[in-house]
């Protein structure tokens, strides 16, 4: 495990239930700006049992970004259980449910 994933996961657990992150955003709080699709590797990397919340960070239209058969659906179902809805065009308000981490 590299030390760049490990502060990926950091970020990815400060998100809180209920809350969205995208993954430019966690890549910058990660200390790696610009490197979102490394976010992606990240997560995709994660065991099935793992304890970080995947499930909360999505792209930068407020879009799940897995295909359903890789986990979309199961995200998806994850982030209504935390009180996230979405639109008819499978869309999260990031205005709504984005999170600001605070200074």
């Amino acid at each position: 495990m590299s030390d760049s994933y490990d502060r990926i996961y950091a970020a990815v657990r400060r998100v809180p239930r209920g809350r969205v992150a995208t993954y430019g955003q966690i890549a910058a709080m990660a200390g790696l700006p610009g490197h979102a699709r490394q976010v992606g590797y990240a997560l995709h990397a994660l065991k099935v049992s793992t304890g970080v919340p995947w499930q909360r960070v999505i792209n930068a239209k407020g879009m799940i970004s897995l295909r359903p058969m890789r986990g979309g659906v199961s995200q998806r179902l994850l982030l209504e259980g935390e009180g996230v809805a979405f639109d008819a065009a499978g869309r999260a308000s990031l205005r709504k449910y984005g999170w600001k981490k605070r200074r």
